[in-house]
């Protein structure tokens, strides 16, 4: 068995050593909750017939209380391509169970905005605080008691990471992410990214926008760049939280149904009655957290995990920050070219092996850690496997030797890249994450005065207008969690890109998000502190000259800090009101800081 590289064994250490505390304190309160909490069995008659009053054939069963009953926290709707297919889940788990002798139950449901209708839009600054309602709508879906298991079906952005923190607070559960896999692949993404960038320059119309658009993102199942939506998926293999294989099976195919079965009927087996327990809560630990990160930068993942990841790890107890991210990234290749780092698309990548062939080379190369516990399987080895139909039975097969198109997918021993291309850039201006991966070599230091802009809208304004073509830094300030929400800048992408392939050296520096389709300009994002209440970016002006590098680690202005520190700050803008952005302004008051997660509800918790 490969030794576990000695740069990965140290964050894990120091993780370890770090979480110590919390750690015991997350493990000492889901014991307490297995053993005294809420569930049927202490459930008053009363509470027990509002609980199982309209479930028909399985109500007996229910009422028993002798076979598993499994929570389903769901996040359909089918405005949103990626949780369409969920519409027909519950009732098909509903059958899925009933054939080993348990039950099943829509707990509760989950909100899902999507990042790609409200980006640009006003709606995209409640995206972030999604996360924290998602979380506190699956505790209010698991509270009932009235489950042994939890069923959790969401896939997008923000959604599987509210999911996980709500139901790490039920940790004593057994738990298991079900997906629903990405749509099939339309127009490639470098010709919508080509078209986009017309659209920018003036040179397409809006209908043949919409047009390539509309090619693009053209069905059921979930956008099939690789932005945070398939980042989720990924981590959910590597942290063994899926069924083996189930991240990347397009919607509505037999291989698809059998997953989901698979996945309700596991559940049944790994409850706290038999012997195989594994509650989420221990599924879920320190060396999980590190694959996760690990599997982020081998894959060249979404910037958004920086933020989702130390959330995550929270609500277990777990402490990780970005100079762990950044150690960590310097130890992992990346070994896979999906766009926008490459050219073809998930559906490229599961093609050529996926994230079977993922973690069999980053297991051999000794950068995971094999022995954690999984949903399903021995440890992490289990994933090392692809799942298959045989005589209309799903089995799991052994892992190609090779690649099958090392354009998109190579071996840890030969890699695109000797690191994970996410560094931690810090200076006097604070610290940020920037993510390398899908950078020009040439473009990793960016030195160029600075233009100042408190709003994306502004940016724009000033590009048609001629006002950026030159060497420039783009500043986008009072961007961040409390200010207001975060949102994603990605509606500035196309307009950036021109400027680049103009000849210009140009970056983006802000508070905000650049999202998971974070591509060739260089940012440097999540800025930390924020503008709002004293961060160094509300010191900065127009001209000043700020350097950016992805070699060194530096963001910086300038200046002598004298300057800066004497300079007053710049007035914020006054907050957004209207499409509900006002009823999330507790959220952007209580919030803390990008690094640890930039959660409103964690910080309240104490966690």
């Amino acid at each position: 068995m490969t030794r576990l590289d000695a740069r990965v064994a140290a964050v894990t250490d120091r993780v370890i050593k770090r979480s110590v505390a919390g750690r015991a304190q997350y493990l000492e309160m889901i014991a307490r909750e297995r053993d005294s909490g809420v569930d049927r069995p202490n459930l008053s008659c009363g509470n027990l017939a509002h609980g199982f009053a309209a479930s028909g054939d399985d109500k007996a069963a229910i009422r028993g209380g002798k076979a598993m009953n499994i929570g389903i926290v769901t996040a359909f709707n089918d405005m949103l391509s990626a949780h369409q297919p969920y519409g027909r889940y519950p009732e098909q788990m509903k059958l899925f169970a009933r054939e080993v002798g348990a039950t099943a139950q829509v707990a509760g449901g989950v909100p899902a905005m999507c990042d790609g209708v409200t980006q640009g839009q006003r709606g995209m600054e409640l995206s972030l605080f999604s996360r924290d309602t998602i979380a506190l709508s699956t505790a209010v879906a698991l509270s009932h008691g009235m489950f042994e298991g939890a069923a959790l079906l969401g896939i997008c952005d923000k959604i599987v990471p509210g999911l996980l923190i709500g139901a790490l607070r039920f940790g004593h559960l057994p738990a298991i992410l079900v997906p629903a896999g990405p749509m099939p692949s339309g127009l490639a993404n470098k010709e919508k990214q080509r078209v986009r960038q017309l659209y920018a320059e003036g040179k397409a119309s809006r209908e043949e926008l919409l047009e390539a658009e509309a090619a693009s993102y053209h069905g059921a199942g979930t956008c099939t760049f690789y932005g945070t939506a398939n980042s989720n998926q990924m981590m959910m293999e590597v942290m063994g939280l899926h069924m083996p294989g189930a991240a990347f099976v397009n919607p509505g195919t037999k291989l698809r149904d059998r997953l989901t079965r698979a996945a309700t009927q596991r559940l049944t087996e790994i409850g706290w009655d038999g012997d195989d327990y594994r509650p989420l809560g221990k599924v879920i630990d320190e060396k999980a957290i590190i694959n996760a990160v690990v599997g982020l930068l081998a894959t060249g993942g979404s910037t958004n995990h920086a933020i989702h990841i130390p959330a995550i790890a929270r609500a277990a107890g777990i402490f990780i920050d970005w100079e762990d991210i950044d150690n960590l990234s310097a130890a992992v290749p990346l070994i896979a070219r999906v766009y926008p780092n490459g050219s073809g698309d998930v559906n490229t990548f599961q093609a050529a092996g996926g994230m079977a062939f993922t973690i069999a080379t980053l297991l051999e190369a000794g950068l995971l850690h094999r022995d954690v516990l999984t949903v399903a399987g021995r440890d992490l080895g289990d994933y090392a496997r692809a799942p298959m139909l045989a005589d209309d039975k799903l089995v799991w097969g052994d892992t190609p030797l090779a690649s099958l198109d090392t354009t998109m997918l190579r071996p840890a021993s030969d890699p695109f890249g000797p690191d994970g291309g996410m560094r931690l850039v810090s200076g006097n201006l604070g610290r940020a994450i920037f993510k390398t991966s899908a950078v020009a070599p040439e473009r990793l230091t960016i030195e160029a005065p600075a233009r100042i802009f408190n709003d994306q809208d502004e940016v724009i304004t000033a590009f048609k207008a001629g006002e950026l073509d030159r060497d420039v830094v783009v500043v986008v300030r009072f961007q961040g969690p409390r200010a207001n929400g975060m949102p994603e800048l990605h509606k500035l992408t196309p307009n950036l890109g021109v400027l680049q392939d103009r000849g210009y050296k140009v970056a983006l520096v802000t508070d905000g998000r650049m999202s998971g389709a974070s591509g060739k300009v260089p940012a440097a994002i999540h800025v930390s502190p924020e503008a709002l209440g004293g961060g160094p970016l509300a010191a900065l002006r127009d001209g000043d000259i700020v350097r950016l590098c992805g070699v060194t680690g530096e963001l910086s202005v300038l200046l002598p800090d004298d300057v800066l520190d004497a300079r007053p700050d710049a007035m914020p803008p006054l907050p957004g009101v209207g499409t509900g952005r006002e009823l999330f302004a507790f959220m952007r008051f209580g919030s803390d800081g990008a690094e640890r997660g930039g959660s409103a509800m964690l910080a309240a918790a104490g966690l």
